[in-house]
């Protein structure tokens, strides 16, 4: 009878003491970008260890050596799962081969959210805290084909690189928002209507959108409407254009909203950018990282962080911010 009593005692001890450690347990946040270098990770970083601190969160980040880069996103995961972290946070390079290793990590209990940019299939994770990337390709879209006024548009489109789905869905809003024939938000197949003559890959990089640039007007000097991915790649195309002396004739519209591209949209390098919101990304991840950890509860599905087309030259019928508001919300130096 008292060897039962006192198992019983041990019992509730043990329970006791799990109830404790649960409620005292930190919780323990990882977040992977796609670099370290793009001051749109870097942002995302910066808001994710401010809201860790902030909520008393341990926090860890690691990012891939370039855009693109699967093997170090991978090898991250793995790392991380293994350190005991309750939650990672991830922008996934590959949309696709990646899936395999956040697989494991939610087999081992691991809630993992994707911030920007969607894995394929979507629900491979818990949840997605993303711009509607295809939102903000219609919006520049349909500025473009306001400023256009009727005039045929010749058309080069500089995207990321083949298969992602973030510039799948910039791409194709893009040619909706104009008007052109196009795919639906839910491909990652670029379209690519007559009216566009050049499509090329950045990789959302200044030089290669500047060389992307001088092979498109080579194929056709005629262009007067450049989309771009992201900033980086609009800065490089306009120097190609102002190179051949074709930078006051051709329309960039571009999507990021960092403070250099909302300040080229300011000097009218970029007639239009679609800004997106990385602290929030991150901030939001945090939370429900924090949330995940000490109530059991995760994320679930996707929840759109915002978007606004930012220009110094509004026109009607295009809902669209200032650039003071830009500079209010952008991102990087």
């Amino acid at each position: 009878m008292r060897r039962q009593v006192v198992l019983g005692m041990l019992a509730v001890g043990i329970v006791a003491l799990g109830l404790v450690t649960a409620q005292n347990k930190t919780p323990y946040i990882g977040l992977i970008t796609k670099t370290e270098s793009n001051p749109f990770f870097v942002k995302m970083k910066e808001g994710a260890q401010k809201e860790a601190q902030k909520l008393g969160a341990r926090f860890i980040s690691a990012a891939g050596k370039t855009d693109g880069d699967n093997a170090s996103q991978v090898a991250a995961i793995e790392n991380m799962v293994a350190a005991g972290v309750n939650t990672i946070l991830i922008t996934p390079s590959d949309a696709k081969a990646i899936v395999p290793a956040i697989q494991k990590a939610r087999a081992a209990g691991v809630q993992v959210i994707a911030l920007d940019s969607p894995t394929d299939p979507p629900d491979a994770v818990d949840a997605l805290f993303a711009t509607n990337n295809y939102q903000a390709g219609v919006l520049i879209g349909q500025y473009a084909a306001a400023v256009m006024k009727g005039k045929k548009p010749i058309i080069a489109t500089l995207d990321l690189f083949p298969g992602h789905p973030v510039g799948a869905q910039r791409h194709n809003g893009f040619l909706a928002g104009f008007g052109l024939k196009s795919f639906g938000p839910e491909s990652n197949e670029l379209a690519r209507p007559a009216e566009v003559v050049c499509m090329a890959d950045t990789y959302g990089d200044r030089a290669k959108g500047q060389t992307a640039m001088e092979n498109c007007l080579q194929k056709n000097p005629n262009i007067n409407l450049v989309y771009t991915i992201n900033e980086p790649a609009a800065a490089g195309a306009y120097q190609a254009l102002r190179a051949a002396g074709k930078e006051k004739n051709v329309i960039i519209v571009s999507i990021d909203g960092g403070c250099e591209g909302v300040r080229n949209v300011e000097r009218g390098i970029i007639a239009a950018t679609s800004q997106q919101y990385p602290l929030k990304m991150a901030a939001m991840g945090v939370q429900a990282g924090v949330k995940y950890a000490r109530t059991g509860v995760k994320a679930r599905g996707y929840v759109d962080t915002g978007v606004n087309l930012i220009t110094k030259t509004p026109v009607p019928g295009v809902s669209s911010k200032d650039v003071k508001f830009g500079l209010e919300n952008c991102w990087g130096q």
